[in-house]
């Protein structure tokens, strides 16, 4: 997949799947990879930066498998965006349906 494309739909993808349930960034990357190729270097900072603007709160779980994961949980301000980006998200598509559908 051409990788402008992705990076537009990225934070929508996030915010969809963190508002679904809570991921550690880990899980999250091997989730979306099995749709999307992505890296951890693309991903944290995306998490990093909705985090910053208040879409997620973080808390740390003890995991069996080594040190406490850092958990990701959707706020309603993230919930909103998630909702709103959505409806744009679905708009632009019908848009672009518009006006390459018609070959």
């Amino acid at each position: 997949m051409n990788a402008q494309f992705k990076k537009g739909v990225l934070e929508l993808c996030v915010l969809t799947m963190i508002s679904r349930k809570d991921y550690y960034g880990y899980e999250l990357v091997e989730e979306i990879s099995k749709v999307l190729e992505i890296s951890e270097g693309t991903l944290y900072p995306i998490l990093r930066r909705l985090t910053d603007e208040k879409y997620f709160e973080t808390y740390l779980q003890e995991s069996s498998e080594g040190p406490p994961r850092k958990y990701y949980r959707i706020t309603k301000l993230g919930k909103d965006s998630q909702k709103d980006l959505l409806k744009q998200w679905s708009e632009f598509n019908k848009q672009i349906e518009k006006l390459i559908g018609k070959g």
